[in-house]
């Protein structure tokens, strides 16, 4: 059995910090307040699915995918290319301070695996750790780098799903 499908041996958590209302557990950021802090260990709850769709396809400002960088603990230069944005196209939408539509879809299909894999790993460095290491059952893919399409990306939500209930086939 690999151990890369089993969750890592946590220290007992204290109460001392202000956490996610439904679950208790930290968000990846305090400051922000954007969707990707949202998707983020953040108040889901106040952004509602049509709300968020609205969001997307007015292009989302340019924060959220410095949101999701800091969220990832990632470059720059590695997150662009896996959100599909070259090195030019990220200066105009740098300058211009909005992203395509389709560019704010990735941002958030990114910040919603962040999110998920926090709550199976229950920290936010055990999810950075997770989503940046060969998984066994990915085929030995990193998930990040798996996750560059929306079929890699619910692959990964679903490892993630089989990890949660402990489902290793």
């Amino acid at each position: 059995m690999s151990d890369t499908l089993t969750k890592p041996a946590l220290k007992k958590k204290t109460n001392t910090a202000v956490g996610h209302p439904k679950n208790g557990r930290r968000p990846a950021r305090k400051a922000g307040g954007g969707v990707a802090s949202l998707c983020v260990g953040g108040p889901t709850g106040k952004v509602t699915a049509s709300k968020l769709i609205h969001m997307i396809q007015a292009g989302l400002p340019v924060q959220e995918l410095r949101d999701l960088q800091i969220n990832l603990a990632v470059p720059m230069e590695k997150l662009v290319p896996l959100l599909g944005i070259s090195k030019a196209t990220l200066h105009r939408r740098m300058a211009g301070g909005r992203l395509a539509p389709a560019e704010s879809d990735r941002v958030v299909r990114f910040a919603r695996l962040m999110d998920k894999a926090v709550a199976v790993m229950e920290s936010v460095e055990g999810a950075r750790r997770w989503l940046n290491s060969p998984q066994f059952g990915l085929d030995g893919a990193v998930p990040l780098d798996y996750a560059g399409t929306e079929v890699g990306a619910r692959e990964v939500e679903d490892l993630l799903g089989r990890i949660e209930y402990g489902v290793y086939s």
